[in-house]
């Protein structure tokens, strides 16, 4: 070791023990990261989370989440098993099936017509109340396995007015158009000539085992590959838009 005309020791490669470098000043602090001194992918997609809410440009943050995607998928991750960000057509399909095992043993069993009888009979000023909280319920299960039994960590980035998780939604939908179809399909849906509210109530017992298989259906297999739904509409909206300038 050295020294330099100002008597400041030199270190091997010729920086001076007083000079910090230029840069310096804009050293991060590694212990402010999430994760501290030992970040780990998880904080590694928290900040890329991050990073996705400040940037604007479309483009910019489609790479940015094609990124976390990427990360998401590395084992070490908690996401890796666990998180789910996109909704695919996949999605759709494994809701259709999951909707559809569980449903077909409760279509053959009588009990469902007594139990639409007991809901258009139960009356409270005219209003059938408990068919109105079998459909409640089943509101509150769908929600209840999607977002608060922790089978999954669902993030849903493009609700439906702004508001409405697209994937409750959907699940919901999907499950109830199960009901209605197999019900109509099989006969069971005006067996017996039964009255409006009976076949509604018919159609609401089979919807709770739908929506519950409709649910573990989508969640239970993880995140599914594939492009998301919102993106594929967007192309296609993109790929008729040069079409109807041409046709104008």
């Amino acid at each position: 070791m050295s020294r330099d005309d100002r008597g400041d020791a030199v270190e091997p490669g010729g920086r001076s023990g007083s000079d910090t470098g230029p840069n310096a000043e804009d050293a991060v602090d590694v212990a402010s990261l999430p994760g501290g001194e030992n970040p780990d992918i998880n904080d590694l997609l928290t900040k890329l989370d991050a990073l996705k809410d400040t940037v604007d440009d479309p483009h910019e943050r489609e790479k940015v989440r094609q990124t976390i995607s990427l990360v998401e998928r590395m084992p070490g991750s908690e996401a890796f098993t666990r998180r789910i960000t996109k909704y695919t057509t996949r999605d759709i399909a494994e809701s259709f099936v999951g909707g559809i095992l569980l449903s077909l043993p409760l279509l053959v069993e009588d009990g469902v017509f007594d139990i639409a009888e007991w809901f258009a009979s139960a009356l409270v000023g005219g209003v059938p109340v408990f068919l109105v909280a079998n459909v409640l319920f089943v509101l509150v299960m769908t929600w209840g396995l999607l977002y608060y039994a922790d089978f999954r960590d669902l993030q849903d980035e493009s609700p439906i007015l702004g508001f409405l998780p697209r994937r409750l939604v959907a699940v919901l939908v999907i499950s109830l158009l199960v009901a209605v179809g197999t019900m109509t399909l099989w006969g069971r849906l005006f067996e017996g000539d039964p009255t409006t509210v009976e076949a509604i109530g018919r159609v609401t017992v089979i919807w709770a085992a739908a929506a519950f298989g409709a649910a573990l259906g989508d969640i239970l297999p993880g995140e599914s590959t594939g492009q998301d739904v919102n993106q594929r509409l967007t192309e296609s909206r993109e790929a008729r838009e040069p079409n109807d300038r041409r046709d104008d």
